[in-house]
C-alpha cells in the first residue's frame, strides 16, 4: 500500500502523490504546482509596486531555483524573501507557474499556496531548461492548454550560469 501524506493546510485535495519536476510545468492560472527544488542564487529585492494595487505592500525578490530536470524563476513575495537561501531545499505545495508583471513568467506559491524549507545543500540539479525562459503559445487544437512554441534562452537571462 502506498503512503500518501496529508493534504497541505488550506490547499484540499493535493497531496505530494502529484509532484511534478520542473520539466514538466506548463503556465496555468491554477494553483496545483507541487514540486521540489533547490535555490541556486537570489536577485535583489524588487520594490513594492505602485500604489493602489492589492499587492502595492510586498516587496517581491527573484530566485533561480532548479531539480533534477529543469530550473525556473521563482518569485519570493514578502516574508518568504528572508525565509529561503542559496542552497535551502524548498517544497512548494499548491504553487503556480504563471506570467507576472512585466511578462515574465515565474512559479511562485501564490496566495493559496506554501513554500516551506525541507533541507540543504543535498539535491541534485541542473541549470539548462530554464522553464521561465521559454515562449508558451495556446495549444491550436484545445485553446485551455499551452504548449511550448520557442526556448528564449537556454540559461537564465536574469542569473549568471553557476559553473
Amino acid at each position: 500500500m502506498a503512503h500518501r501524506e496529508p493534504d497541505a493546510p488550506g490547499v484540499s485535495g493535493i497531496s505530494s502523490a502529484s509532484t511534478v519536476k520542473l520539466k514538466d510545468l506548463v503556465p496555468a492560472a491554477t494553483n496545483n504546482v507541487n514540486t521540489t527544488f533547490i535555490v541556486l542564487d537570489k536577485a535583489a529585492r524588487a520594490p513594492p509596486p505602485p500604489h493602489g494595487r492589492a499587492d502595492a505592500r510586498e516587496e517581491t525578490c527573484l530566485a533561480l531555483v532548479a531539480d533534477e530536470t529543469a530550473a525556473a524563476h521563482f518569485l519570493l513575495w514578502g516574508a518568504e524573501r528572508d525565509a529561503f537561501e542559496p542552497g535551502d531545499i524548498v517544497r512548494l505545495t499548491g504553487g503556480i507557474f504563471s506570467y507576472h508583471r512585466s511578462n515574465s513568467l515565474v512559479l511562485r506559491a501564490g496566495r493559496r499556496g506554501r513554500a516551506e524549507k525541507v533541507g540543504e545543500f543535498t539535491m541534485l540539479f541542473v541549470e539548462t531548461p530554464n522553464m521561465s525562459e521559454v515562449k508558451w503559445v495556446r495549444d491550436p487544437g484545445d485553446p485551455r492548454r499551452m504548449v511550448q512554441e520557442a526556448v528564449v534562452s537556454p540559461h537564465s537571462q536574469v542569473f549568471k550560469p553557476l559553473q
